[in-house]
């Protein structure tokens, strides 16, 4: 059986900060996300993704709708990533020519005038995969270069899907937060570019400029829904994907929203944040070791953190059987549902909403969130398939199945 834990958000409860996070709420108006769009579909290759609605999954669980935005067909990339990571690099390119990113294309940064002016650069990052693939591409496209460090554990797979973008890439011996801390140091060593989507003392601007690019997304979303959504189930790293759309969302929409994260268990920094009730979010360590690579982060983004705490009023951790619910419930959609195959880390929302939905042992849980009848529940697909062994022995093989 899968299992879930949860804490409700005594910041939220509170309602302590809501002016103090007025000034971030800015980055994320509609002008700002307008720019960030228009400058990433000067992309030839731009597409938007697919909103699915899941009107046979919603009937079966008693809510009014559900809706999952796919990702997994983002850039060819399979995976929403990239969005963050163009942006900032061209946003980074931008500011070191000395221009606004509103006169500058995508085509254009790949123009040999602009690659003389800027010369070497190298770009260099931490992931689990799908940031450092986008990263990797990113570089690739713009003629320069990138280095991308990957935690203990990650996929074999993930990391020859770098290499092949053209990037060094390799496998630390160190959890994700160490890692970051290492490429970090490596860039102050080496004079390298650091793009990632956590901010420390001193490293604030690019961090903002990549949760930025993530909007894109949600500002497409808004743009098909005839009515708000009533709930929200976002996946939680290092919140920083969290924390953008919920930025804007808070708004774009003129009523309440009902925000869910959702982490591994082994990697709850949120979940562990809330159920302290305290201003300071906490930290988590250890190997972090789970099949939602995306989401094995013990480090809240402190940019992130203040939206987080301030709108979000619960957090669930889960295991791994959870994770691998969703990604067969996507995977396997009932009568006219379209199919959508999700990752582990993309489908752990949905596979907490199952169990909370079906399991009576968490009916309190459903209680305090509201979910009925007339809720109207959002999903985003993070990533498809990036480890494709996996994704066929979880969903063909039955491995992690309900005991």
């Amino acid at each position: 059986m899968g299992k879930l834990l949860w804490a409700n958000n005594q910041q939220y409860l509170l309602q302590k900060n809501v002016e103090q996070v007025l000034p971030f709420l800015r980055d994320f108006s509609q002008e700002q996300v307008k720019r960030v769009s228009r400058f990433q579909r000067t992309y030839a290759k731009f597409e938007r993704t697919p909103l699915r609605s899941l009107d046979a999954f919603a009937l079966l669980v008693g809510v009014q709708s559900i809706f999952v935005k796919d990702e997994s067909y983002r850039f060819d990339l399979n995976a929403f990533k990239v969005l963050g990571g163009v942006y900032a690099i061209g946003q980074y390119v931008a500011k070191k020519l000395g221009k606004s990113i509103d006169e500058l294309s995508f085509e254009r940064l790949k123009s040999p005038e602009i690659k003389e002016r800027l010369g070497d650069l190298t770009f260099i990052s931490t992931t689990d995969g799908n940031h450092g693939r986008g990263v990797a591409w990113a570089a690739r496209e713009l003629g320069l270069q990138a280095r991308i460090y990957m935690p203990a554990g990650s996929a074999a797979e993930r990391l020859q899907n770098i290499k092949n973008e053209g990037a060094y890439a390799e496998i630390t011996t160190m959890n994700y937060d160490d890692t970051v801390r290492y490429t970090s140091q490596l860039a102050k060593e080496n004079g390298w570019v650091v793009i990632q989507d956590t901010m420390w003392e001193g490293y604030e601007e690019i961090p903002l400029w990549i949760m930025q690019g993530y909007t894109t997304l949600i500002k497409e979303v808004v743009e098909e829904l005839e009515k708000a959504p009533t709930h929200v189930f976002l996946q939680a790293g290092v919140g920083s994907f969290a924390g953008a759309v919920v930025a804007f969302l808070e708004q774009y929409y003129e009523q309440e929203i009902t925000f869910v994260l959702v982490e591994p268990d082994v990697a709850n920094c949120y979940y562990e944040s809330f159920k302290a009730g305290t201003e300071q979010f906490v930290t988590v360590g250890g190997e972090m070791q789970t099949i939602m690579a995306g989401l094995a982060c013990g480090e809240p983004n402190p940019l992130a953190w203040e939206p987080l705490k301030t709108y979000t009023k619960v957090s669930i951790c889960c295991d791994e059987e959870v994770a691998a619910t969703g990604m067969r419930i996507l995977g396997h959609p009932l009568a006219t549902d379209q199919r959508i195959i999700a990752g582990e880390s993309g489908a752990a929302p949905v596979g907490c909403f199952y169990e909370l939905m079906t399991n009576r042992q968490y009916t309190e849980l459903k209680e305090t969130l509201q979910l009925d009848e007339n809720s109207r529940v959002l999903f985003i697909n993070t990533e498809g398939d990036t480890d494709v062994e996996n994704y066929r022995n979880i969903v063909w093989h039955g491995k992690y199945a309900k005991n």
